[in-house]
């Protein structure tokens, strides 16, 4: 008896978290709001003003007009790591069009200082704190990982949104068609 009162209790339990995060994640029953979230996002992101690596208030807004692709990232995050590297090369391939990378570092500004300096990071950096975080989660990124790359057309609105280690040919597929058309 005391089993099974337990299971049922377990079980409660396991319903009310569910509802709980239907209602903090989920748009709502029958409520498609991802794009107007997205499209507030992206604007939360235009909107955005973070310190780059010399402390200098950099706002995001300074690109409107270039096919901006935003990298939120870390120090710690390994995928993001191994993700660098490819972003250096798609911008580099692309050099002189109207294209514009920026990374933004959830970490503190010394470690990022010293990791851009070790890879060779040759594209903005803008560090902020787990605030920046909401922004992303504004755009979709619901769990808030890391990385989670944001392609924003020249006209500041949202193309693409993806969360996990993205690859060339997927970026690639995405910033070239937007750049042909600028």
């Amino acid at each position: 008896m005391q089993r099974r009162t337990w299971l049922m209790g377990a079980f409660a339990l396991v319903g009310v978290a569910a509802g709980v995060a239907v209602r903090r994640f989920g748009p709502g029953p029958g409520v498609d709001r991802t794009a107007d979230a997205q499209a507030d996002g992206a604007a939360a992101l235009q909107g955005l003003t973070l310190a780059d690596l010399a402390g200098q208030q950099r706002p995001l807004s300074q690109w409107k007009g270039k096919v901006l692709v935003v990298n939120f990232w870390a120090t710690w995050c390994q995928p993001c790591r191994e993700e660098i590297p490819a972003l250096m090369r798609i911008e580099r391939e692309r050099a002189g069009k109207n294209l514009q990378f920026v990374g933004i570092a959830v970490d503190e500004a010394e470690k990022v200082k010293q990791f851009a300096h070790q890879f060779k990071i040759d594209y903005p950096l803008l560090v902020g704190g787990l605030d920046v975080l909401e922004v992303s989660r504004r755009l979709g990124n619901r769990a808030g990982g890391l990385p989670f790359t944001v392609v924003l057309g020249p006209g500041g609105d949202l193309v693409k949104t993806h969360l996990g280690q993205i690859s060339e040919r997927e970026l690639a597929g995405v910033i070239d068609p937007l750049l042909a058309k600028t």
